[in-house]
């Protein structure tokens, strides 16, 4: 279902001197070349099979990528960053064999400074422990992936991450004051700083930031963080369909109120839930899952209650730590959950303005029917982002799956939204970037990407299509 391009590999003498290289700079227990222990590291959390790497370096310090960079660049060997392996567009998937240069043992997070709420990590550290460690000290670190528990912070940093969070507290770039990465050839450079202004020259990193790994691979990360808030509560909403559901979502943003989370689930998820063993009212056929937090949250969560109601058939405030950890355990299982119902599973995370989510739900069933596709929606209605989900068994479907996730696309920017709010586009959507952007962007966003990787090494195949979109 994901198309991987065919993109040449490197000749074979120069794989070869290049692991050589690799084996004198780094030592063999960084260096794996076994095919064996290579092709695990061929995919990563999406449905894409990319090629077996020639090597895989497992890198334990700044030096260790730079050398490897270095070493890359001077054979023309292709280089694959890789974090946690948890992206769901192939982001960290190799398409032309190569190093892919894995990031998950540099996992120490090196400061956390109190008085001026920063945090120093480096890229391997699994953003649940992050969350753990500051908040243990009263502190905030807001992004929160619903895969915070197997994530790390380099991948987060590649595809600027969400979450359910996102609403009222914002996404990864949002947290990231600097950063420290290298180029190809072994370049290292840190731009940033650690301070809450500053306005010194182009933003590198915010350009950085949601690369994907095709600028740069980082090796650390100053991050922004807030207080704690002092109370949090949660809410669960169930509502007849998923259009009252929908319209729940305009009152509570048209209220002023901001919820700092605002999750949707349509009537085929809650069948999902209900089929993993969650006892969900048989009446509901869509649920919000709605958080706040702050000095008076139960206060808020009043108001919310209020407005929320009026199109709700039941409203269920958790009344301790106990009620929201279970109210939220399903729904951090539903990417798992939804994969058990058929053999094959792809989930776009598409956006569109909040006022057009009702519109986008319709369409999505109209584009289900025209296509006989089984799908399921759910994600962060608070900010438009939903992930819908195609769902079918046998092969002879996909090609009715893949014209319905091209509809999908068209139907999102012709709603003024965008083609993806947190998974990045990596392999999976880089057929569809011509959907949104026109071509002479996307050839400036190239003349960029030259400017950090003259020759095409880092990542390649992600992100810009290889040949121009097949509708255009």
């Amino acid at each position: 279902m994901i198309v991987i391009p065919t993109l040449p590999r490197a000749p074979a003498a120069h794989v070869d001197a290049a692991k050589s290289a690799l084996d004198r700079a780094l030592g063999p227990s960084k260096v794996i070349t076994a095919d064996a222990g290579c092709a695990p590291y061929a995919r990563d959390d999406s449905a894409a099979l990319g090629t077996t790497p020639d090597a895989v370096v497992i890198a334990t310090s700044r030096e260790d990528v730079a050398k490897t960079l270095e070493i890359a660049a001077r054979y023309g060997i292709p280089v694959t960053p890789r974090a946690g392996g948890s992206g769901r567009t192939g982001g960290a998937v190799p398409v032309a064999g190569g190093i892919v240069l894995a990031t998950h043992a540099l996992a120490q997070i090196k400061e956390i400074d109190r008085q001026n709420l920063i945090a120093v990590v480096e890229p391997g550290v699994v953003l649940a422990a992050l969350h753990a460690e500051v908040e243990a000290l009263g502190l905030f670190y807001p992004p929160d992936p619903n895969s915070a528990d197997l994530c790390m912070i380099g991948g987060n940093l590649g595809e600027n991450a969400g979450g359910p969070r996102a609403f009222k507290y914002g996404v990864t770039r949002d947290y990231v004051l600097g950063v420290e990465a290298c180029l190809m050839g072994g370049e290292i450079v840190r731009s940033g700083k650690r301070t809450a202004k500053g306005v010194t020259g182009y933003d590198i990193t915010a350009l950085l930031v949601g690369s994907e790994g095709t600028l740069g691979v980082f090796t650390e990360a100053t991050l922004r963080l807030v207080p704690k808030p002092r109370q949090v509560a949660t809410m669960l909403a169930l509502y007849a369909d998923v259009h009252a559901a929908g319209a729940s979502v305009s009152n509570v943003v048209a209220a002023g109120l901001v919820p700092r989370c605002l999750e949707l689930l349509d009537t085929q998820t809650l069948d999902a839930i209900r089929s993993a063993g969650n006892a969900i009212d048989a009446r509901a056929g869509a649920m919000l899952l709605i958080e706040v937090d702050g000095d008076d949250a139960m206060a808020a969560c009043e108001r919310l209650g209020e407005v929320v109601s009026r199109d709700a058939i039941d409203v269920v405030v958790a009344q301790d730590e106990a009620q929201r950890a279970r109210l939220w355990s399903a729904r951090k299982a539903l990417s798992y959950a939804t994969r058990k119902l058929t053999k094959h599973k792809l989930s776009e995370d598409v956006v569109v303005p909040r006022t057009e989510i009702p519109t986008l739900l319709r369409r999505v069933e109209a584009i289900g029917e025209r296509f006989a596709v089984r799908h399921l929606t759910y994600g962060h209605a608070g900010d438009g982002n939903l992930h819908v989900n195609f769902l079918w068994n046998e092969d002879e479907e996909a090609a009715a799956v893949s014209m319905a996730i091209e509809a999908l696309m068209h139907a999102t920017i012709e709603l003024g939204g965008t083609l993806s709010g947190e998974h990045g586009i990596g392999l999976a959507k880089a057929p569809y970037l011509a959907i949104e952007q026109s071509s002479a962007l996307i050839e400036l966003q190239k003349r960029v990407k030259v400017a950090f990787d003259p020759k095409g090494l880092l990542n390649p195949g992600k992100i810009f299509p290889a040949s121009g979109h097949r509708s255009c």
